[in-house]
């Protein structure tokens, strides 16, 4: 059985659009061994924390084995706010996050996806954390990164 790879896109108009050929190119590169999952998150331009919480509940629960999750930007602190927020009993493959924003961060105080102090100690345990961050993000500024590895030194 082919492994699921669970992948979250950013927001805004068109995102969903544009991370699907992240997508398609990732189920190219790795082949029938996987099977990358893109759903479309309810109101992309204008996405709520609440939404992509009860999808991604439905979206885990419609995967066999021990799924790996991959987020990109608002996909990423989404699905670290999910993970550390929400019981999450089924075993993981690996948490892969692509540019997140880092919320609270200067100019990006937004409470809704404010990740609470203590996250990193309320992920599932022992769960594989990749970060991915570009230097010339023209949205989200790499010093996002730093924080995360501060606040995720295992990953």
């Amino acid at each position: 059985m082919a492994r699921a790879i669970l992948l979250i896109h950013g927001g805004g108009e068109g995102a969903h659009a544009a991370d699907a050929k992240l997508a398609a190119d990732l189920q190219e590169q790795l082949g029938g061994r996987f099977v990358v999952h893109c759903p479309q998150m309810p109101e992309e331009s204008q996405p709520s924390y609440t939404a992509w919480k009860a999808q991604l509940h439905s979206e885990l629960a419609a995967l066999p084995g021990e799924p790996i999750l991959v987020g990109h930007s608002l996909g990423g602190s989404v699905l670290l706010k999910f993970l550390s927020e929400e019981q999450v009993t089924r075993p993981l493959g690996g948490l892969f996050l692509l540019a997140p924003p880092y919320w609270g961060a200067p100019d990006w105080e937004v409470a809704e996806y404010m990740l609470n102090e203590s996250f990193a100690t309320e992920l599932p345990h022992g769960l594989p954390i990749f970060l991915y961050h570009s230097r010339d993000d023209g949205v989200v500024p790499f010093h996002h990164l730093a924080r995360y590895q501060e606040k995720l030194p295992q990953a």
